[in-house]
């Protein structure tokens, strides 16, 4: 059989055959098969050509499934096994992209650390309760965890539990087992949590005892009694305290 023709469609190769078959393949295909200067071939090589075909259909499709965005070793197996593949092609796939860096299970926790304090409000032990799922060593996650800054874990979880304070119906006890409760299941440590929610709780309490004092020196000097009480009180849950929190002042 004769190569009569080849060209390029897209990112792959029309060859056509003496014989009116075409076969749609890659330029590695080509050029390891020698094609671009042998355009006689038997139907050995024409099932080789085949064979090397579907190798390279599930090479590229893992190289787009990597670059949109970045996996693990053991995603990349099951996305792999998802597709009628022999264990060898898989294996030669995986063993490639490790080779050029598109496995990298390092690389990947690093990443994906990085995007879960940055994007989500996960904590480091939901972090690596969610990584040891990948099959990744503990070694590994754990220096990632261990590199993560302190202080954008206590600014990240001070801003959270600030805004919880700010819109609970809850306050007092009540509210910090909430707060405590809540953040241990997104991952963050007990002793963190008590430590921010505790430093929040005195501000908010100095900044109520603030506002309270500056509004009853303004007001008293026209209300006085309930009038002045109720003025106060509207004034200071207007500024965002609880009606708890005004009452206990």
């Amino acid at each position: 059989m004769k190569v009569e023709k080849i060209k390029k469609t897209g990112n792959k190769y029309k060859i056509v055959f003496s014989d009116n078959t075409v076969l749609k393949t890659y330029d590695d295909v080509i050029i390891n098969n020698g094609l671009l200067y042998n355009h006689e071939i038997d139907s050995e090589i024409l099932n080789k050509l085949n064979i090397d075909t579907n190798y390279y259909d599930i090479y590229y499709k893992t190289i787009n499934y990597i670059t949109r965005k970045l996996r693990s070793e053991k995603e990349v197996n099951q996305f792999i096994d998802k597709n009628d593949v022999s264990n060898k092609d898989k294996e030669e796939v995986i063993r490639k992209l490790k080779e050029i860096g598109l496995i990298n299970d390092i690389n990947f926790v690093k990443a994906y650390v990085s995007d879960r304090i940055n994007l989500s409000n996960d904590g480091p032990l939901k972090i690596r309760k969610s990584l040891l799922e990948h099959d990744i060593s503990s070694d590994i996650i754990d220096d990632a965890i261990d590199n993560i800054d302190n202080n954008l874990i206590i600014d990240k979880l001070s801003k959270l539990i600030n805004k919880k304070i700010n819109s609970s119906k809850y306050s007092g006890y009540v509210l910090k087992q909430k707060i405590l409760n809540d953040f241990i299941n997104l991952g963050y440590n007990k002793e963190l949590i008590i430590e921010v929610y505790e430093s929040l709780d005195t501000k908010k309490d100095d900044l109520l005892k603030k506002e309270y004092e500056k509004l009853y020196k303004k007001l008293s000097l026209k209300y006085s009694g309930k009038e002045l009480q109720n003025k106060i009180k509207n004034k200071l849950y207007q500024k965002g305290f609880t009606m708890d929190e005004i009452n206990n002042i």
